[in-house]
């Protein structure tokens, strides 16, 4: 089977394109190799796709005939992916986080109607 077919049907992506997509911009590799998005994937195949700064990492237990539900997934591949690399994507996303003190950075809308305010009343 190919592998964008199968990173489908395991729904890894929402649409063959998007896997297609993937496999062109080197995010899916076997045994340190990047992927064609029409190379054929057997079982015992170990895989590794990068997908929203995630490295997910799993084992090809079967192939499937078709699209699977999201509960089934785990009959056809044994996920080995590292734990602390979901922790690191959630450390990432409390990083954007920040105040920001007044005064400091872009003015916001409030601050921008206020000049503008400011700059009519000067002319």
């Amino acid at each position: 089977m190919r592998i964008d077919q199968l990173l489908w049907y395991l729904r890894y992506y929402k649409s063959r394109s998007l896997a297609t997509n993937a496999c062109k911009k080197g995010h899916v590799r076997l045994k340190n190799q990047i992927l064609k998005p029409s190379r054929d994937i057997l079982p015992l195949d170990l895989v590794l796709v990068r997908k929203d700064q995630i490295n997910y990492e799993f084992k090809v237990l079967d192939i499937p005939k078709s699209r699977v539900g999201a509960k089934i997934v785990d009959i056809y591949r044994q996920d080995l992916t590292k734990k602390n690399a979901f922790e690191n994507k959630e450390s990432q996303g409390l990083n954007k986080i920040i105040n920001r003190s007044r005064g400091l950075g872009r003015p916001t809308k409030k601050d921008r109607r206020e000049i503008d305010e400011f700059k009519k009343d000067d002319k």
